[in-house]
């Protein structure tokens, strides 16, 4: 194809490699060029696990293809690569693994030099090697092969003949690694056995590798084929011949994470998901984010505004969340107060976390809850006289009043002062999370508060909730939250003993059965 020169402002093109599915893969650079991106142009082995990083206003064109099943062809990507550069935007082309190594990269560079479109390569770990390696199979190794050779699976149809010297691979005393090569497995099996390879030559096929979703079949060179189409293995998969194959009986890791393979709801705000997911995806599992809260600012920020004017009043500040915190101390220095007139006040908390969030302030936390919930704050109280003393208790605009009563009762002047609000998320996507519950693909869904729960039932009004989440597993940071499914018709199936995000992750890995590795 050819192009003209033109006068317009030019962009710039990225051929980033996204790895070949685990997020964690991804480079700091191919991170930073897709948060800079206008346009992402992306590939089905590069899906929503990088894309969800793009900017709010970033377009997205999907342009993947499966196996024969063509979305946009090649000749068509070329030209939005070439026509969005000339728009003068920053374009990233997201191919999954890395961009030059069989993901015609190269192809689509060739293109927009011709065009005179500016590009940069940001290289990704290539499936050939992350696959394998995920799967307990190091493709090289001293006792076993000093040498890898990558081969396509898959060439070109419209070549007359093959440019695969199978006479040298059979011969090959080092690791093979074939990409793209699930429907001709059985025709490279037969080719290297009869250019030479022992038929024992140990095998396997890693199907999604990387991924939650990964599977590995495990076998010798005679015999591989039909064990994938016993276990109904299909692409995208990676096949690695050598005696390597050998040590994933021993090397075997990814697969034994306690989580692997749970696809798991996380129900948290958006801006809180990241780090409960982050330790699902640690622990082997797929976190499914569906927000079915959103954090926002009071209605009224007068009350707020009226309690920080005379912060230093107070004997004691008591926070019951880390919203809590982040709120109180953002409008705290907005209102341009100094943080030494804090120094008059005593602090307390629920929650290792919530103190955390104080202490980081370079506040020290006075009195921290046995038990993270308002009752235990109260325990410690437990037979002080507090008549007189101001409490100010900075919170949702809607939570339980066991706290604030409780402390009245002991005789305490009690401020109770909104700071944040949790609100339905005007994006749900409930159609696409009720299909995943109707097809049994989630194994569980996460509720961390009260809200979480009220929001996810207002989400699915009108649904039969019990047949919807039966055979999921529901669990529950605490007792507070499992009593409002309970007042739903739910049951926690089970219930955080410590009532923590890390304490639920860790409830999650007693059930599946393996709690033996750290967060």
């Amino acid at each position: 194809m050819s192009y003209t020169d033109d006068e317009e402002t030019m962009g710039i093109v990225y051929l980033v490699g996204s790895g070949p599915g685990d997020p964690g893969l991804l480079t700091l650079k191919a991170a930073q060029k897709i948060a800079e991106a206008d346009v992402i142009v992306y590939d089905y082995l590069a899906g929503h696990n990088f894309v969800h990083k793009a900017k709010p206003d970033a377009e997205l064109i999907y342009v993947g293809k499966s196996g024969k099943q063509h979305t946009v062809e090649q000749i068509d990507i070329n030209q939005i690569l070439v026509t969005k550069a000339r728009e003068g935007k920053i374009v990233v082309r997201l191919k999954g693994g890395d961009p030059y190594v069989f993901g015609r990269g190269g192809e689509e560079a060739e293109e927009l030099a011709v065009a005179g479109i500016p590009f940069e390569v940001v290289p990704g770990i290539t499936s050939a090697i992350a696959a394998p390696a995920y799967a307990g199979i190091p493709v090289t190794h001293r006792d076993h092969a000093s040498s890898v050779t990558f081969v396509t699976g898959h060439e070109d149809p419209s070549k007359e003949e093959s440019a695969i010297d199978w006479s040298v691979l059979g011969r090959n005393t080092g690791t093979l690694v074939f990409l793209m090569g699930v429907k001709n497995i059985e025709f490279i099996s037969r080719a290297l056995i009869s250019n030479g390879m022992a038929p024992s030559t140990p095998t396997a096929l890693v199907r999604w590798g990387t991924t939650p979703s990964q599977i590995t079949a495990k076998s010798d060179l005679a015999n591989i084929a039909g064990e994938c189409r016993r276990r109904g293995m299909s692409a995208p998969a990676v096949l690695i011949v050598g005696s390597v194959v050998s040590l994933r009986d021993t090397l075997s890791w990814y697969e034994n994470k306690p989580l692997f393979g749970k696809r798991i709801v996380v129900t948290r705000s958006r801006e809180q998901s990241r780090k409960m997911a982050e330790k699902i995806s640690a622990n082997g599992g797929e976190p499914i984010l569906f927000p079915t809260i959103e954090i926002a600012a009071p209605s009224n920020y007068g009350p707020l505004d009226d309690a920080i004017s005379r912060v230093s009043e107070f004997d004691w500040i008591l926070f019951t969340s880390e919203n809590g915190v982040e709120r109180f101390f953002k409008r705290f220095f907005n209102l341009g107060k100094d943080i030494r007139e804090l120094a008059g006040p005593r602090f307390g908390a629920i929650g290792p976390v919530t103190a955390n969030a104080i202490s980081s302030r370079g506040i020290k936390v006075d009195m921290l809850a046995k038990e993270f919930v308002a009752e235990g704050l109260l325990e410690v109280f437990e037979g002080e006289d507090l008549t007189g003393r101001r409490f100010l208790i900075p919170r949702a605009e809607k939570a339980r009043d066991v706290l604030p009563d409780g402390l009245e009762k002991k005789g305490a002047l009690v401020e109770v002062t909104p700071v944040y609000q949790t609100l339905r998320p005007s994006r749900t996507g409930v159609e696409t999370i009720e299909k995943s519950f109707l097809d049994k693909s989630i194994d569980a869904v996460t509720f961390t508060s009260s809200s979480t729960v009220n929001h996810f039932m207002k989400m699915f009004e009108g649904a039969d909730i019990k047949k919807l989440l039966e055979g999921t597993l529901i669990a529950s940071i605490g007792p507070i939250t499992s009593n409002t499914l309970t007042r739903h018709g739910l049951r926690a199936s089970i219930e955080a003993r410590e009532y923590t995000i890390d304490g639920l992750i860790k409830a999650l890995m007693n059930y599946y059965g393996n709690a033996k590795k750290p967060l």
